[in-house]
Formats: structure tokens, C-alpha cells, sequence
């Protein structure tokens, strides 16, 4: 962390010509399981990771909102008088949106002075990884504190989310943030989409000698699947006549079948049995360990690949590779655009792993997938 905090202020100071008055950061996200479950009031079970985005911040004396980061040539500008949707483009609708969110959440922004902020990230982008949650709740914790707003972390949560969907223009579920403002090192967090309490699990990866690979196939998906499925959940809940598929479990789902097409029912089989997995893999951690849920990671990763038709060669590939060289459970992270899978796996086995997986790409014609090493982590804080 120290190197990146160092290159943050450094960048601060060369684009704005003074020192900041404070430094924040928030970590990228690894879903372990329960894709999808959020938007359907179920649970979630996510870590933190050790990669990081980071935010200086100096206070202006006048209105003025100015952004720059590594990410771009040109620094955004604006007055908080003029910070609304329809203004903001780019990148930086991700950092001036959650400055117009924090608005549509009680914040006078009236009343607030203007803020110089410079951002550095070394959260791999495009990946699943949860980049722009860790630019989102990074501004959000930071703007919360410089202006003195004392917004709990649920409440800065659904800031990002309303950030990301109305400015930016991506539908998100609340736990793509949720993780990077309440991760804790060597726990994975346990979310309720539809009470909202988080409790943290026990995930401790080094002193079980265990580490979690990200393989990046570089696949990109033609079609949005999260956008697609989430459609299909709602044919299923408006044909089943339901509030939510939190209403249903892996016992009462079987007696509606007749009420789904088969595709409808594959969809919401996934989901349903989904949320048990959650449940079962945090009672599993909580009594035995990471290494010992290997199989309901493996029984996700089949959910996903026959009952919400999610997969693709590439990840298959992927997924068979691991688990030949010793991996507990490998599975894909998230349905984004990305085609990147984890795999969990003993430290000492990780070296044959990314050697074999380069061979077994190149075997089959494919370009070698990136590879990422993450480990729970700390959620927002200051410095």
C-alpha cells in the first residue's frame, strides 16, 4: 500500500500544485458466491481484496470540483452549482456522480466547499474485480469525511450504487459496494440483500497455506448476461406471483415447475439454490476452513454453467486446468463482460498452475490468460 499512497500524493501535488489534506482508499471485490442474488433479496458471500483505490483530496476555497487521475490526460472540472447527470461524462462520471449522489442523499451541497482530488488504483479493470466500486465507495468515504456528512457505510453504499446507475449508467446490485466499505482482513463478508446486515466469516487464506488465483481469459461476452438474466428473473417472479425469489427454496421450487419454461426455471433453480450455497459455505468456513468448501464452489460453478448458461470454452478451459493441478473449487467471478474465473488453491501449487495454464491456452489457440494473485482485505478508510 505504502508505494501506492506515495505515488497518489506525488500525483496530487504535480497536477495541483500543493499538498493534500487527507488520503483515502477502497479495495476491489472478489464474489466468492451469489451472483445475481442480490437483485433478488438473497445473500452474498464477498471479500475485500488487497488491491487498492486511492484518493487525495484538497479543500478549495471556492465551488469548484476538479478531478484528475492516472487514468486520464485531462483534468474534469465543474461547479457544485452545476454538478448534475446530463453534466458529466467519461471517467469522471464515476467521481463527480457520487458527489451528485451524495446530494440526492441529503447532503447541502449548497453549503460544502470545492475539492481538489487526485486518483491512482492498482485494481485490474475489466476484470470483475469491482474497479469502479473501489473508485465509487474511494470518492464516497472521502467526500463523506471532507464534508463532514457522517454517513454510515450502508448509506455510502447505495450513494455508489445510485452513482453508478444514474450517472454512469450501469445497474448494479448493493453488494458490488458493499464489500469494499465493511471488508476485514482474513474475512470474507456474508451480506443480506434484503435486511442489509453483513456479518464477517472467517476466510483465512495464508495461514492455511491457501491462496485465490484470478485467471483472465480475456473473453468478451457479446451479450450483457447480467442485464439478460435479471430480466429473466423478473418473467419468473411476475409468472410465479411473488415478491422475490428470496421466496422460494431448494424444496418449494420443485412444486412450481409447471409455472416456468424450462429456461425460466433453470434460471431461477440457479438462484434459489444459489442462496442455500451461500449459507452453507459460510457455516462450512465458520466450522472447518476455506479449503473444505471446494465442492459448493464447484456446484456454483456448474449452476452457472448449465442452469444460467454462463460459461464459454475458454472459461471451461480454465476451470478444468485448475482443478487438474490441485485446486479446491475454481469458478467464474461475476457475469460482467470479463471472462475471468478464481481458483482456490494451495500456495505451493500456484506456479505449475500458471505455467500449465499457459500451455493448455496456447494448446488450444487461445491467447494466455493474465493472472492475479488477491487476498481478503480492509475495507474504505482514511490514512
Amino acid at each position: 500500500m505504502s508505494d501506492i499512497r506515495d505515488d497518489t500524493t506525488a500525483g496530487f501535488v504535480s497536477i495541483f500544485g500543493y499538498d493534500p489534506h487527507g488520503l483515502w482508499s477502497a479495495p476491489g471485490k472478489l464474489r466468492l458466491l451469489g451472483d445475481d442474488s442480490d437483485y433478488s433479496n438473497g445473500y452474498v458471500l464477498a471479500i475485500a481484496i488487497d488491491r487498492r483505490t486511492v484518493v487525495a483530496a484538497g479543500v478549495r476555497k471556492d465551488r469548484k470540483l476538479r478531478v484528475a487521475s492516472t487514468e486520464a490526460d485531462e483534468i474534469a472540472e465543474i461547479s457544485l452549482d452545476d454538478l448534475e447527470p446530463d453534466q458529466v461524462h467519461g471517467w469522471a462520471a464515476y467521481p463527480l456522480g457520487v458527489a451528485w449522489a451524495l446530494g440526492q442523499f441529503g447532503a447541502d451541497l449548497s453549503a460544502v466547499p470545492g475539492l481538489d482530488l487526485f486518483i491512482d488504483s492498482d485494481v485490474p479493470v475489466g476484470v470483475g474485480l469491482g474497479s469502479s466500486a473501489a473508485l465509487e465507495t474511494a470518492v464516497a468515504v472521502c467526500l463523506n469525511d471532507a464534508w463532514q456528512l457522517t454517513l454510515d457505510s450502508v448509506s455510502l453504499a447505495k450513494v455508489s450504487q445510485k452513482a453508478e446507475a444514474s450517472v454512469v449508467g450501469h445497474t448494479t446490485g448493493l453488494c458490488d459496494h458493499i464489500p469494499s466499505l465493511l471488508g476485514e482482513d482474513n474475512r470474507a463478508i456474508l451480506f443480506d440483500s434484503r435486511s442489509l446486515d453483513s456479518d464477517p466469516v472467517a476466510f483465512a487464506l495464508r495461514e492455511n497455506r491457501l491462496a485465490l488465483l484470478v485467471i483472465d481469459t480475456g473473453v468478451e461476452r457479446a451479450i450483457d448476461l447480467a442485464a439478460e438474466r435479471f430480466g429473466e428473473q423478473e418473467e419468473v417472479v411476475d409468472s410465479l406471483g411473488i415478491t422475490s425469489m428470496r421466496d422460494l427454496s431448494p424444496t418449494t421450487l420443485p412444486k412450481r415447475r409447471d409455472a416456468l419454461s424450462p429456461p425460466l426455471y433453470r434460471r431461477a433453480q440457479h438462484v434459489v439454490n444459489e442462496n442455500q450455497r451461500v449459507l452453507d459455505a459460510a457455516r462450512i468456513l465458520r466450522q472447518e476452513g476455506p479449503q473444505a468448501i471446494g465442492d459448493i464452489i464447484a456446484a456454483s460453478q456448474a449452476s452457472l454453467r448449465d442452469d444460467y448458461d454462463a460459461s464459454g470454452p475458454e472459461i471451461d478451459l480454465a476451470i478444468e486446468t485448475s482443478l487438474a493441478h490441485g485446486a479446491y473449487g475454481a469458478r467464474m467471478v461475476g457475469l460482467g463482460s470479463s471472462g475471468a474465473i478464481y481458483a482456490l488453491i494451495d500456495e505451493d501449487s500456484l506456479s505449475m498452475l500458471q505455467v500449465s495454464l499457459d500451455g493448455a491456452f496456447s494448446e488450444h489457440g487461445f491467447s494466455a490468460p493474465a493472472t492475479y494473485l488477491v487476498g481478503p482485505s480492509q475495507g474504505a478508510i482514511k490514512h
